[in-house]
């Protein structure tokens, strides 16, 4: 005996009919747990939806799965590294550490900082810290910046 066909598109619109106690009742079925306390009638349908949909086309891929994890380093942009921030010369970036208020000047090669030439951020970072930083992470330009 062969099971009846699943006619997912009727199931979708059943779902608009449906009073909240049914709703409720359906997301125990699917989700084999009760639903979260206060969860609006709509986003019940819409997480019940997602779920018949899930089962009758699958799920989400492995990669897709992994990149949804917190913590994820390809959370925020695929698995590949953001693009480089690109100053032109002369932008001023302000930082304050230890209550004094440091300003780095960008030049065409290198930067500058209190009238002194420099290859990199992080070097004038190393020099202002005394530690080794991320000279884009200490003046704001990554995510991540740390409040000295």
């Amino acid at each position: 005996m062969s099971r009846p066909k699943f006619d997912l598109a009727a199931e979708l619109a059943r779902l608009e009919y449906l009073s909240l106690v049914k709703l409720r009742e359906a997301w125990r079925r699917l989700y084999q747990t009760p639903p979260p306390a206060r969860l609006s009638r709509d986003l019940l349908r819409r997480g019940i939806a997602y779920r018949l949909q899930e089962r009758a086309f699958g799920g989400l891929s492995r990669s897709s799965l992994r990149r949804l994890q917190p913590g994820s380093d390809e959370t925020s942009h695929g698995g590949e590294r953001p693009p480089r921030v690109s100053l032109k010369p002369g932008t001023q970036l302000v930082r304050e550490w230890h209550g004094m208020t440091h300003t780095v000047i960008i030049l065409a090669e290198g930067v500058e900082w209190r009238g002194r030439r420099y290859k990199s951020l992080s070097v004038v970072a190393r020099e202002i810290t005394g530690a080794h930083w991320s000279g884009p992470r200490f003046f704001g330009l990554k995510a991540g910046a740390s409040d000295g």
